[in-house]
């Protein structure tokens, strides 16, 4: 087989030169990706994309991606494959591997020793040896006996091709009575690598044969959370307000918040596949039973991050497809639960991650850019960016809730949608601006969660049931002061509109100032606070849904990395004058949340 040729002949050539060897015969085996994140996110990534953030793509919170990028799927990870990576440890960290064509460019090999002089001669006839272009070997040491009797088997196969090809350059006498007293002096170091190489071949040959798929890697996460809600009363909406917030009588007879510990889950399973190496097609299937604590509390603004209850269901959670068109321009379709975050190359925030980072809905993004959209968004997005620096990009998208009911006031273009603009600058590594515009409408007949579940009864319905439409213009900040501190956040007004029946106004506002403390204690670990105005409506021609007073949204949480797959967070939140209303009691949200990545 040419696959195992090569990997032999490579092994042999040199040991260092393995792992390079075998990235080569195993191309199919899909490379890294994405992180949005981001969390089952793409990171994203942070997610990269791979939201385990939001999805599993997981958003990075250390680095600003300023150009367009797609990661191919990782390698598969297995013991087999981190043997084969053991060989290819030499000389990592170099620049590159090249050809050399004489052993005196092999610098640290002692031209003292007799074989020295005959393994020259063969090489500078016969081309036979591979090195690094600096013509070292793990710096200013002495060729090892396992390494020269690398390069003596490379020159003896280059003899042995020679004369099965009978040409011209057909291995002289002398040279192969050379050969021969260098193959008896190196006997045993030769029949050593060659059982060595014999091994891998058949464990990757196994490896091919039996691994899940040459294109998708699975990634995975699960939630365990420990969570309660504490406070004196519960923070409705005006009695009057109730009916049109989905309260029932018994729900307002019940006025103490429910003190009550619960024990809950969320698991996201994504599919990260790439067809090109540059592209990502992102599956992913959630299931959960994990309180929003809405109805505990009276007030969405107490709204876990990682709120997610279907029952435990297995549900598509995320469909979409991200690809390149150029160097500059990636384009990003999806079908299912396809948002903003999952298309921006950043999200401004450095404890972005509802899974592994902010513990509350609020402080995780945005709610006015990045949670656009009510239901199972479907759309497309595209990221373009300018100059050669890649310093300034611009992103558009266009979401709809309910795109695949052909119902009244649903569809692609009759239902809930929002259309998103996006400036990003980035003049260095560790310093992103941007601005961004969101125009959104909702048909009527269900609330049209305008502050996506972060804010106020009144910021999410301004206006009832009525048909709602809004603008928002928000100014956003992330700022890596240092690598063991950053500064970020944002501000956003929106302007919403009564579009049915009598016309009506109202204005919106929300900010806030996060501050992280990355690998706070240990490597990988995040410190993070935040205080900050959840969406509230400082005016409204409709003044029984006005905000009179303001609340505060005051966070703290520090997530401990116990490991690469593993991390605990204790966190804890108060929520100052809930629904800005002083007449209501503050409300306390405090979790335990572990998280299990793989």
């Amino acid at each position: 087989m040419m696959t195992s040729k090569f990997l032999r002949n490579s092994l042999l050539a040199a040991p260092a030169l393995l792992g390079a060897s075998l990235a080569l015969s195993t191309t199919a085996l899909a490379n890294e990706t994405p992180t949005e994140g981001t969390i089952l996110v793409p990171t994203v990534e942070t997610a990269a994309p791979l939201e385990v953030a939001q999805a599993l793509p997981t958003l990075s919170t250390d680095t600003v991606v300023a150009q367009p990028r797609v990661e191919p799927v990782a390698q598969l990870d297995t013991s087999t494959l981190d043997q084969v990576r053991t060989y290819s440890r030499e000389g990592q960290g170099r620049q590159g591997i090249g050809q050399v064509t004489s052993v005196t460019q092999l610098s640290d090999v002692k031209p003292t020793d007799w074989a020295f002089q005959a393994l020259q001669s063969l090489v500078e006839k016969y081309g036979c040896i591979v090195g690094y272009p600096d013509g070292t070997y793990r710096g200013q040491r002495a060729l090892t006996r396992y390494e020269f009797a690398a390069g003596l088997n490379a020159c003896m196969d280059r003899v042995n091709e020679l004369i099965a090809a009978a040409t011209a350059d057909l291995a002289t006498k002398e040279d192969l009575a050379v050969l021969q007293k260098l193959q008896e002096e190196f006997a045993a170091e030769l029949a050593t690598l060659r059982g060595r190489v014999d091994n891998l071949e058949a464990r990757t040959a196994q490896l091919e044969a039996t691994q899940f798929s040459t294109t998708t890697k699975l990634r995975g996460e699960a939630i365990f959370g420990l969570s309660n809600a504490f406070g004196d009363g519960k923070a409705y909406p005006p009695l009057d307000q109730a009916a049109d917030f989905g309260f029932e009588s018994n729900d307002l007879n019940r006025r103490s918040v429910n003190d009550n510990t619960v024990f809950s889950n969320r698991l996201r399973l994504g599919l990260a596949t790439t067809f090109t190496g540059e592209d990502l097609l992102w599956t992913r299937l959630d299931a959960g039973n994990t309180n929003d604590f809405l109805r505990a509390t009276g007030t969405p603004m107490a709204t876990l991050s990682y709120a997610y209850d279907n029952g435990n269901d297995i549900q598509l959670g995320q469909l979409y497809y991200k690809f390149p068109m150029g160097d500059r321009v990636q384009v990003t379709i999806g079908t299912a639960g396809l948002d903003f975050d999952d298309i921006s190359p950043t999200t401004f925030n450095p404890i972005y991650g509802d899974g592994i980072n902010a513990i509350s809905r609020f402080a995780d993004r945005n709610p006015f850019v990045y949670r656009a959209g009510t239901g199972s968004n479907a759309g497309a997005g595209v990221n373009f960016w300018f100059g050669k620096d890649r310093k300034v990009a611009l992103t558009a998208a266009y979401l709809a809730s309910d795109a695949g009911n052909p119902a009244d006031k649903n569809g692609l273009f009759n239902g809930d949608n929002t259309i998103v603009g996006q400036l990003m600058f980035a003049p260095s590594e560790s310093l992103e601006l941007g601005f961004a515009y969101t125009h959104s409408y909702y048909p009527g007949g269900d609330l049209p969660g305008l502050s996506a579940l972060t804010g106020s009864w009144n910021a999410n319905a301004p206006f009832g049931r009525s048909a709602t439409s809004m603008n928002t213009y928000n100014g956003m900040l992330n700022w890596r002061i240092s690598p063991k501190f950053a500064f970020g956040g944002w501000v956003g007004f929106g302007d919403a509109h009564n579009q049915s029946g009598a016309s009506r106004n109202a204005d919106l506002w929300t900010w806030a100032a996060v501050l992280a403390f990355p690998d706070l204690g240990k490597e990988g670990n995040l410190g993070g606070l935040v205080i900050g105005m959840p969406p509230k409506v400082s005016y409204n021609d409709r003044s029984r849904f006005e905000d009179e007073d303001t609340s505060l949204h005051i966070e703290g949480f520090y997530k401990f990395q116990v490991n690469d797959f593993i991390a605990i967070t204790p966190g804890v939140y108060v929520i100052t004058n809930p629904n800005h209303n002083s007449n209501n009691d503050t409300v306390w949200v405090g979790t335990l949340r572990t998280t299990f990545q793989f």
